[in-house]
């Protein structure tokens, strides 16, 4: 297969088992879904999924969220992990909403990331995500499979999300991030792998990657 054949052949699979995409945190707006991207950093999304309502119902827009202590923020998000950072980014970013951007979230990658615990990752889903704006943020799972496809060279993620926006159209960068997500999840995980359950690494992967899985099999 040529490399482009390959990506045809990745985009048709991702349509067909996920025609219909959910999107992994729950929110009702831009800034709900901003403060739990920033909560999902090095946690699981059903971990944050079960903290965001307790934060959320103190305080779900900027304005009552400043008006939480850096403290009690902290004390409500414990268990999603790192809370002294994403407490502070949190009530940090809603102050400077409200300063800067009369209390909405900005809609550039420069503004956004600009907020403090925002960084570019973050920047891209709550872009994609909450304004349908072309954006293809990289979390580790899509930065396993764009290598084990063979569709990037695995350096760093920054390098899988250029290869990723050269080889996809960008009209379909929302969908395929969040598709790419939900697969590495469903079918191509880092541990428990099980490659005959992974139909496009098994018929697209890089040969060394599949070698390896074989010869850890023996």
């Amino acid at each position: 297969m040529t490399k482009q054949e390959k990506v045809d052949f990745t985009i048709q699979k991702l349509q067909e088992l996920y025609p219909e995409i959910p999107v992994p945190l729950d929110h009702k707006d831009p800034y709900t879904l901003l403060i739990a991207v920033l909560m999902s950093a090095q946690s699981t999304d059903v971990r944050v999924n079960q903290i965001t309502p307790l934060l959320f119902e103190r305080a779900d827009n900027p304005y009552d969220m400043i008006k939480l202590s850096v403290e009690e923020i902290r004390e409500i998000i414990k268990p999603v992990g790192l809370s002294p950072m994403k407490s502070k980014g949190i009530h940090g970013l809603s102050k400077i909403l409200i300063e800067k951007h009369n209390g909405k979230v900005p809609k550039t990658f420069e503004a956004l990331e600009e907020l403090p615990a925002v960084g570019h990752k973050t920047a891209g889903v709550v872009l994609s995500q909450a304004f349908d704006i072309p954006a293809f943020p990289v979390d580790t799972h899509i930065h396993r499979l764009m290598y084990r496809w063979g569709f990037s060279n695995g350096k760093n993620v920054t390098q899988t999300e250029k290869d990723a926006k050269r080889l996809f159209p960008k009209k379909l960068w929302n969908d395929l991030h969040l598709q790419i997500i939900w697969y590495g999840r469903d079918y191509s995980p880092a541990r428990g792998w099980d490659l005959d359950k992974d139909i496009i690494t098994k018929t697209i992967g890089r040969k060394s990657v599949i070698n390896d899985y074989l010869k850890s099999k023996k």
